[in-house]
């Protein structure tokens, strides 16, 4: 497949790189420092397990350059996303399939406005990455998985196809029948990781080493749990639980979440689309979400880029 990935951030230079690398014909969309990076040396991919590599792939700033291709990954942060769209219009053909590899929940529904819902992939990634610096992007997360669904009857075969080209770059790629519910408890594990470990200032490790931190986690996904379920989406009432213990045996003590790190180095927050989200859904079906709140109302003067 022709592919091209809009934002090579941490999200979609590792997964750019790792098709490319897999042998498919991959363009990554960006600007600035980082692109020139890529040009000129190469994506470098720096695990936190094991050696890195180095992976040498096409990348551009104009889209019209590009043309249409066969499938194009939306990664760029929630806020950049109607930006992203008004460029990548180029890069959408008649049979081109849009994914989107986003947090939160309304991503997807923002491109279906925009291409069409017939063309658009929901996904759900646990496999997480940042630029540490130019042309270079750090990796880990929970898993490798990466969970694929319509929004429309997009053929089976069709996103099996795109699921196989994602395995064969190594990525835990799978079609899920309910992609909202995939998105959703997602979304109540983000607004815990991200939210609580930029409240506190802590890695994951500093948070899970005290009673304090480790209710704080179960709080927040409770209260995103309950406002899930509320809304319509069936989510079980052990899934706090159960994310947390994946918290706890998955991530390495020294990971920090991207929300974390955006707030630390000064960079616009995707407070908006995680615990704002809970925030204002909980107050139209009347479900209470004093943590979350708390969690917004504190990050909210850094939402569009001061460090705290």
């Amino acid at each position: 497949m022709r592919m091209a990935v809009v934002g090579a951030g941490g999200q979609g230079g590792l997964f750019g790189a790792l098709l490319a690398r897999s042998g498919e014909d991959v363009t990554l969309i960006d600007r600035g420092p980082h692109l020139e990076a890529i040009r000129k040396r190469g994506l470098r991919l720096v695990p936190a397990q094991g050696e890195s590599l180095t992976v040498t792939v096409d990348a551009a700033d104009d889209p019209g350059a590009v043309g249409p291709v066969d499938l194009v990954l939306f990664c760029v942060k929630t806020y950049d996303l109607e930006g992203a769209i008004s460029d990548a219009g180029p890069l959408v053909g008649k049979n081109t399939a849009v994914l989107s590899v986003q947090n939160g929940i309304d991503a997807s529904m923002l491109l279906a406005r925009a291409f069409g819902r017939e063309k658009v992939v929901a996904g759900v990634s646990y496999l997480s990455g940042n630029v540490e610096e130019p042309g270079v992007i750090t990796y880990g997360g929970i898993s490798g998985k990466l969970l694929l669904g319509p929004l429309n009857s997009m053929p089976r075969e069709r996103l099996e196809g795109i699921a196989s080209a994602f395995r064969r770059a190594r990525v835990d790629a799978a079609v899920v029948d309910d992609i909202r519910a995939a998105l959703w408890e997602k979304l109540v594990l983000v607004c815990a990781t991200g939210g609580v470990l930029a409240l506190r200032r802590q890695s994951i490790g500093g948070v899970l080493a005290t009673p304090a931190g480790r209710e704080l986690l179960r709080g927040v996904m409770e209260e995103a749990t309950d406002v899930a379920r509320a809304v319509g989406i069936f989510l079980p009432e052990e899934t706090p639980s159960r994310l947390l213990a994946l918290v706890e045996s998955s991530m390495a003590p020294s990971t920090r979440s991207s929300l974390l790190i955006d707030l630390t180095t000064g960079r616009r927050l995707e407070l908006e689309a995680l615990n704002g989200t809970i925030v204002r859904l909980g107050a139209d079906v009347s479900v209470p979400t004093p943590l979350n709140f708390t969690i917004y109302a504190a990050l909210e003067p850094y939402k569009g880029g001061a460090t705290a």
